[in-house]
């Protein structure tokens, strides 16, 4: 099957794509938040061109072409424009096929544990408990993840003695049987890192996310070495030579691809290909409930060594206002502290038509070639 137009709508935050085959038949896909706007530039200007009517059996394959006719640039700009590509074609794929995505992947619908995830690091400790329990109450969670230090912050507390004081409240405040997380968003030396690390195992906490600065693979690798606790990472990373060298060298105990940094599904295939060989959980980081979450929920009712839980976000309009009226149907219900996978064909979801109104609109085709 060959795509013979590509069409974007973009805000800064969002951009959709829609491809279109030489069959009439279309599918969507979405490009990573944050900057979308110049990413979708990038996916007209330098992915586009490469993948208009080519065939797509052989999306692996494909996206190679892209990143080798793109030498020049390896960064993380072209891989978020890659995704926008990725993901549309396996709507496409799915809504030809009458099939979801999940199964297209090998897998099926149905439930997945979710674990509510906050961004915030402004709140205080015992606000971000009282929020925790009430979503426990209304929602069925069990499973909760905090920040700990600054974002990328030095050895820096947001203010001082925060992290030691959400550590203690949350083991305090939500019990035994919760399942606690905390995320430092590469804020922390090996040795402070360490320090907390300890006080993380005395307090009940499983999961220890991006200790050192992500870059650092060899500083968190020595956290990983010493801590009992799991340490987790690689969210921000798109290089799959990286990926297989993280991976070799077990600098994490369980991998966190993000779907969209790193370039889309198949790209994110691989990567749990090679961490399933290396006996290691893929957990995906996604951060917010534009369709990066649907995404990784699709693929971890796939993948053989899905991890215990999907990242939800529980940030709402003040944090992100962008996330308002994305969809016709909200895909993001939680129930019993599960999210659900639906069988609708594809991605099961269509993007609000007054959403595309307000947005910026771009195009290419294969006539343009």
């Amino acid at each position: 099957m060959k795509i013979t137009r590509i069409e974007t709508f973009d805000t800064k935050y969002v951009g959709f794509v829609r491809i279109t085959a030489e069959d009439g038949s279309i599918g969507w896909g979405q490009v990573s938040t944050y900057n979308s706007d110049i990413t979708c530039q990038v996916l007209h200007r330098q992915v586009a061109r490469w993948v208009l009517n080519r065939d797509t059996s052989d999306l692996d394959d494909l996206l190679d072409l892209v990143t080798e006719r793109e030498h020049k640039f390896p960064g993380s700009y072209l891989r978020r424009a890659i995704a926008g590509f990725d993901t549309a074609v396996w709507d496409l794929r799915g809504r030809q096929a009458g099939k979801s995505v999940a199964e297209l992947l090998g897998g099926t619908p149905g439930p997945i544990r979710a674990y509510a995830s906050s961004m915030k690091r402004d709140i205080t400790p015992a606000d971000e408990a009282d929020r925790m329990k009430r979503l426990r109450d209304q929602h069925g969670f069990d499973a909760f993840k905090v920040r700990a230090g600054a974002e990328v912050g030095r050895n820096r507390d947001e203010w001082p003695g925060r992290t030691e004081e959400i550590i203690t409240t949350m083991h305090r405040e939500m019990g035994d049987t919760a399942t606690l997380l905390i995320d430092a968003n590469s804020c922390y030396s090996p040795e402070r890192a360490i320090e907390i690390g300890r006080m993380l195992e005395q307090n009940g906490f499983s999961h220890f996310e991006e200790p050192c600065p992500y870059w650092e693979l060899e500083q968190t690798k020595q956290v990983t070495d010493t801590l009992d606790i799991d340490v987790t990472g690689g969210e921000q990373d798109c290089d799959l030579t990286i990926w297989k060298r993280m991976i070799d060298m077990r600098a994490v105990d369980i991998v966190q691809p993000d779907i969209l940094y790193l370039g889309g599904i198949a790209r994110t295939l691989r990567v749990a290909r090679m961490a399933e060989a290396a006996k290691l959980p893929v957990t995906p980081h996604c951060a917010n409930l534009s369709l990066v979450t649907l995404f990784t929920m699709h693929l971890l009712r796939a993948i053989p060594n899905a991890g215990k839980y999907l990242e939800f976000s529980i940030e709402g309009a003040d944090y992100y206002p962008w996330q308002d009226g994305l969809f016709t149907t909200d895909p993001y219900r939680i129930d019993d502290g599960q999210a659900i996978v639906t069988d609708a064909p594809g991605w099961g979801i269509e993007v609000c038509p007054d959403w595309l109104a307000r947005a910026h609109y771009s195009v290419s085709s294969a006539e343009q070639l």
